[in-house]
């Protein structure tokens, strides 16, 4: 493997918004582009040229197995050491964080984990990050020879660039990993992807029970969006389950449409949605800060604003 800049994803949606900000990376540093691609076939890494993938490092999936964070670290650690790619960017997901970390040890590099931006001034590769608990965002350059990044899903907006890609199969020997799985059990309570939700519908503190979060529900539904919530609502009552929750404890998310509607907008909370590109808040606190980052604000009560909205979508069949 040639030094560069490398892809790495669990998921090919990650993948591509990786490369798509990789391509002006290696670009302006004159480098190569690759990805890891885990498949069983040549075919498999055409839709990674797509995104303007130079390299494509085709990893046969039944060599490594289960892709748990020692096996994805050994996976990258063999394919960067020595004269492999310098800077590997990763998708800051559970999996991806962890192996960020794990990588970055064994290639002794400095590492940075979710991520949520990446520029070139002049020689220096420059990465953001909230700090503070989510108070403000730092600019971080990483000095060491091997660079680590993991950023959290979805910075990037993946746009297509076809470029011609060469496949090199590799033939790894992965130690074999020093936990033992014994059994797999299915998570109790309700899976949700929100992460990749385009329309959000969250709710906070001013639903005052439980039995009342069917309206947000009903207007989520109509909307053809996700529900989410913040932390109080999923670690504090318990009425949503925590993988709805978003925030610096939760998920972060970059839907086209966010309606949050009776949360103040601490934050805590508002780092997971700040990157939305429409904010529609809706609280009868008019000094709420959540209306500081709102492009369009409703002050009124939630009970009275919700049950119109839904009303008025349904009119309007939209």
């Amino acid at each position: 493997m040639s030094r560069g800049i490398l892809a790495c994803s669990e998921t090919s949606e990650g993948a591509f918004e990786l490369l798509t900000k990789g391509r002006e990376v290696s670009k302006a540093l004159g480098i190569e582009l690759a990805a890891v691609v885990f498949g069983k076939a040549d075919s498999d890494c055409q839709p990674y040229f797509e995104y303007g993938a130079q390299k494509a490092i085709l990893v046969p999936q039944d060599s490594v197995g289960r892709l748990d964070a020692e096996t994805y670290a050994n996976v990258l650690f063999e394919i960067s050491k020595e004269n492999g790619p310098e800077i590997l960017l990763l998708r800051s997901s559970r999996l991806g964080k962890e192996t960020a970390g794990r990588v970055a040890q064994k290639l002794q590099a400095g590492c940075i984990t979710d991520a949520i931006g990446l520029e070139m001034k002049g020689a220096d590769l420059v990465v953001s990050r909230y700090a503070l608990g989510g108070n403000t965002v730092s600019s971080e350059i990483i000095k060491t020879p091997k660079i680590v990044v993991s950023f959290m899903p979805r910075t990037f907006e993946a746009q297509k660039a076809p470029a011609q890609g060469e496949v090199v199969k590799l033939d790894l020997r992965v130690p074999k990993t020093r936990v033992e799985l014994v059994e797999l059990r299915k998570k109790t309570g309700e899976a949700a992807n929100i992460e990749s939700a385009e329309t959000i519908v969250c709710v906070g503190k001013g639903i005052a029970k439980k039995e009342d979060l069917e309206i947000v529900k009903e207007l989520a539904s109509l909307l053809g969006g996700e529900l989410g919530c913040t932390r109080a609502l999923s670690s504090d009552y318990h009425w949503i389950s925590e993988d709805r929750m978003i925030g610096i404890s939760g998920k972060r998310c970059k839907p086209k449409l966010d309606v949050s509607i009776g949360l103040s907008g601490q934050i805590q909370h508002t780092v997971g949605i700040m990157t939305s590109k429409l904010i529609v808040a809706i609280n009868k606190d008019k000094e709420a800060p959540i209306f500081k980052i709102a492009d369009y604000g409703i002050v009124g009560d939630l009970y009275q604003v919700v049950p119109k909205l839904i009303q008025k979508i349904k009119n309007t069949g939209k």
